[in-house]
């Protein structure tokens, strides 16, 4: 009789999941549903293999997840059977909460985190589940006392960083983003309840960290994913300020409920079975369908936002290392306003200033420990001979149409 099912990955090959609660979840319909949400978002606008899907991610951080404990367990780390299971349930599920195109709409749409949102669905899921994920939550949530489990979950060295930056290298065909997660996986340690990492392992760590940098600049903040995603962001508040005023507007019926109104985490606590369930029907497809819709929408600006993102007549965005002088930004107000000949409200949508920001090592969130021979763990902040790795970079932009 069968013990396991076997996924082909195309970044790791064969990838095992075992029968039981491990493949009951990933059958489950609120994981099945990751297989609809773009990993990157509008990544592929520029990269475009860049098409792979949170399920993915989660796979591939489950697989990585049971090598780290089969490494931890062969050094003498006290992991039972239990908590190898739970561990593995908290990194299948940490992104479980993810809405549409990922992080980009996470703020438009509904006012919860997504790590929130991943709580709340992993609470429902213990209830279907008999209690079978309590130890997972309290993983999840850092109430475990076992610290290094949590850390392999989330930390500034965890699974879910390790998958992301391999499998997003791999799809988007930017190699700089290439990270030795093997080797990294097999100096792992545990020293006084915290993971560290062996001395062996330090420059993995440092390649680990410029490649995290380079992947930032060069795929997630790319100016012309910025200038797409937000377009997409524009899209939506634009539509649901139309239904604010009274406007119609059509809808595909998951999307319909989070246009018509703004569900805060509150909403989310008190209404969380029928909300969860709202959400959990939400994914990109609903958001494309009605973007197709909106270019032939009667509101200017959201057929013209919307025709545009379809097309991939994106925005043109400038980005500087300092803020834009604001003689700058009125000379461009005025020449938009000259083309568009529209109502100065319109700028709010056609004129988009922000700031990005960026450090590949945050000391600040958790050091990455190494452990040396003599027994005694450093902070990696210690030793990076370079303050690039946690200075935090900020660049500012502008994005507006190309009239």
């Amino acid at each position: 009789m069968a013990t396991h099912k076997i996924f082909n990955d195309p970044v790791y090959g064969f990838v095992t999941v075992p029968y039981g609660i491990i493949f009951n979840l990933i059958e489950h319909p609120y994981f099945q549903r990751l297989r609809r949400i773009k990993q990157v978002s509008l990544t592929h606008y520029v990269y475009p293999g860049a098409l792979h899907t949170r399920f993915h991610h989660a796979l591939g951080a489950f697989h990585l997840m049971t090598q780290a404990i089969d490494v931890l367990r062969a050094k003498g780390a006290d992991i039972n059977d239990e908590e190898s299971l739970a561990v593995q349930i908290a990194i299948l599920l940490h992104d479980i909460g993810h809405g549409p195109f990922s992080h980009t709409l996470e703020t438009t749409l509904i006012n919860v985190h997504h790590e929130r949102l991943s709580e709340l669905f992993m609470q429902k899921l213990n209830e279907e589940f008999d209690g079978a994920l309590s130890l997972a939550i309290q993983i999840f949530e850092d109430t475990y006392p076992k610290k290094f489990l949590h850390q392999l979950v989330s930390s500034q060295l965890d699974m879910d960083r390790m998958d992301y930056l391999t499998r997003d290298s791999f799809f988007t065909g930017v190699y700089e983003g290439v990270i030795g997660y093997d080797r990294i996986i097999k100096m792992l340690a545990v020293h006084e309840g915290e993971l560290v990492v062996e001395e062996k392992g330090i420059y993995s760590i440092e390649k680990f960290l410029i490649a995290r940098r380079l992947m930032y600049w060069q795929v997630y903040l790319h100016k012309t994913v910025l200038a797409a995603e937000q377009m997409l962001i524009q899209i939506l508040r634009r539509a649901k300020q139309i239904v604010k005023e009274g406007g119609s507007l059509y809808c595909p019926p998951n999307l319909e409920i989070f246009i018509h109104h703004d569900f805060s985490e509150t909403d989310f606590l008190s209404r969380r079975d029928e909300l969860l369930d709202a959400f959990a029907g939400l994914d990109d497809y609903d958001i494309f369908a009605a973007i197709k819709g909106w270019m032939k929408a009667d509101d200017r600006v959201l057929s013209f936002l919307s025709t545009g993102l379809i097309n991939r007549k994106l925005f043109k965005l400038e980005m500087a290392n300092r803020k834009f002088e604001p003689a700058y930004r009125q000379a461009l107000k005025q020449k938009i306003e000259e083309w568009w000949q529209g109502p100065a409200s319109d700028m709010a949508y056609l004129l988009l200033n922000g700031q990005e920001s960026n450090h590949a090592y945050n000391p600040q969130s958790g050091e990455i420990k190494i452990l040396f021979k003599n027994g005694v763990a450093q902070p990696m902040s210690e030793l990076l001979e370079s303050g690039l790795h946690f200075k935090n970079v900020t660049k500012y932009y502008l994005a507006y149409p190309k009239f």
